[in-house]
């Protein structure tokens, strides 16, 4: 079993908006698309390439690019492609930025998930409901990949309400040649047209395009929080805080409500749908999760509407916890089947937890993320990071998962090897081919050297948004608008 050791890349990547003041444009070379208006992406490379294992390792400070960071270039959320070639980030400003995994060179191993920008566009744009008097935010909520099919990429990503089917593609030639037009494009007179040419294809600078070929709205009242792709890779659900709907990936005109929860009066309404995702390889099951903690999965095969689930996950609470927070702390705000569809993983605001398919009573393995801020609830209610809805993922062999937490720390635990780490994504503790060193947190009493007190946590430093690479064990980690990108130490 591979270990869950794995460490960092030599890139970070800084989403800037320029206001005024000078940014780095980062080179992307004749094959990006840059869109137009208001952004410009700068970058800093640190060298950072290290390993995620107790290993020692001195501190340096690194320079920094940018301090102020705008609303609209915080990143919202992170997914790699089903081959790991491709990274697509998505951020509060309705933008995607596609990196692309540059070929392995055999004489620089070590810097084989080096990931440099291959396109950027312009997903989402804010809107305005006249009819409710709401303004619907440009922010992405959500990008899931399509299984690629032929030399272009397909990707869906979705704001509040609409979501969208892009086609990411290349051109690398151009016709020329053309009888009834010249190479400006203007057309010519017909009478001075004596004789009939074949128009050719010439090389020219890689171009990397990308185009809206779907458009899927009007079917949400509330704010959509999760799409997933379903096995069959014609269908994908899309679910909002109350009902999730089944869309047909060519039919924009209409979907069909799969799952409805909202009660005739709402203020009978005791629970919200927080995630929602098929199984990797039954086309006919998914699950949702809610806010008092409860995992549905259900069988499109049983009923047209599935409010009548087929199994019901729940762990039992311990009375001796029960407090004024258990309800929020036990709100569900991600859930994902393992690649082999056998488990699942579930994150609350405290723990992750595995569940077994075939056992609904507990689940079978229970991780606990930062439980050194259950004494600290009272003051995250009062700043609302109670609230805050952590990501969880699995390895690409499921025996290793991960999440984020406060202060920049992200966690893995090693399912075979009941170990677990903590590590820091922060340039303040990195310096080139530094090895990453694992972080402790002193819940209380005298504090070790290396320690980090639990009241020193930095609480608008967190990281929600985590990916693993499919293959490798390469992740990407965001903190507001950083993406950290770390690797295997390559000897």
């Amino acid at each position: 079993m591979p270990s869950c050791v794995i460490c960092v890349k030599k890139h970070i990547i800084q989403l800037c908006i320029i206001l005024n003041r000078q940014a780095i444009s980062l080179d992307t070379s004749p094959s990006t698309n840059r869109p137009s208006g208001r952004t410009a992406y700068t970058e800093t490379v640190d060298s950072l390439s290290g390993v995620l294992s107790s290993c020692s390792g001195g501190q340096q400070r690194v320079k920094r690019v940018c301090i102020d960071v705008a609303a609209t270039d915080i990143i919202s959320t992170v997914e790699f492609n089903h081959t790991g070639e491709l990274l697509a980030t998505g951020d509060k400003g309705g933008r995607v930025v596609i990196f692309q995994q540059e070929i392995e060179n055999k004489s620089q191993p070590q810097f084989r998930s080096e990931y440099n920008v291959y396109s950027t566009f312009q997903s989402h744009e804010p809107e305005f409901d006249y009819l409710k008097s709401l303004e619907i935010e440009e922010k992405i909520n959500k990008i899931r990949w399509l299984p690629q099919k032929n030399a272009a990429q397909f990707l869906l990503s979705t704001n509040d309400k609409t979501i969208k089917l892009w086609k990411i593609s290349e051109r690398d030639k151009r016709p020329e040649g053309y009888n009834l037009k010249e190479e400006d494009g203007r057309y010519k007179d017909p009478n001075t047209i004596t004789s009939l040419r074949v128009p050719v294809l010439i090389p020219m600078d890689l171009m990397v395009e990308a185009s809206p070929r779907r458009v899927f709205a009007n079917a949400h009242t509330y704010h959509i929080n999760s799409i997933s792709v379903n096995s069959d890779n014609e269908t994908y659900l899309s679910a909002d805080d109350l009902r999730i709907n089944l869309w047909h990936l060519e039919i924009t005109d209409r979907s069909f409500n799969i799952v409805d929860i909202k009660p005739a009066n709402m203020e009978e309404l005791t629970e919200v749908i927080t995630a929602a995702e098929f199984h990797p390889h039954q086309c006919n099951t998914f699950v949702y999760s809610s806010s008092k903690g409860t995992i549905r999965l259900c069988d499109m095969r049983a009923s047209a509407l599935c409010d009548k689930h087929s199994k019901l996950f729940e762990e039992p609470e311990d009375p001796s916890n029960r407090s004024f927070f258990s309800e929020i702390i036990s709100s569900i705000s991600d859930v994902k089947f393992s690649h082999n569809g056998r488990y699942m993983m579930t994150r609350d605001y405290l723990s992750v937890k595995i569940w077994d398919l075939n056992m609904e009573t507990r689940p079978v393995e229970t991780y606990q993320v930062h439980e050194y801020l259950r004494s600290k609830l009272c003051s995250l209610y009062e700043n609302d990071c109670i609230f805050d809805k952590f990501e969880c993922c699995w390895n690409g062999n499921d025996s290793v998962v991960m999440t984020g937490s406060y202060n920049n720390f992200f966690r893995m635990f090693d399912r075979g090897h009941r170990r677990d780490v903590t590590l820091e994504a922060s340039r303040e503790n990195s310096k080139p081919m530094q090895v990453l060193k694992p972080r402790k947190v002193c819940a209380g009493g005298k504090r070790k050297k290396d320690e980090i007190s639990v009241d020193s946590l930095d609480f608008n430093k967190k990281i929600l948004h985590t990916a693993w690479h499919p293959q490798d064990n390469i992740i990407a980690v965001a903190t507001t608008n950083n993406l950290y990108i770390f690797q295997d130490k390559v000897n």
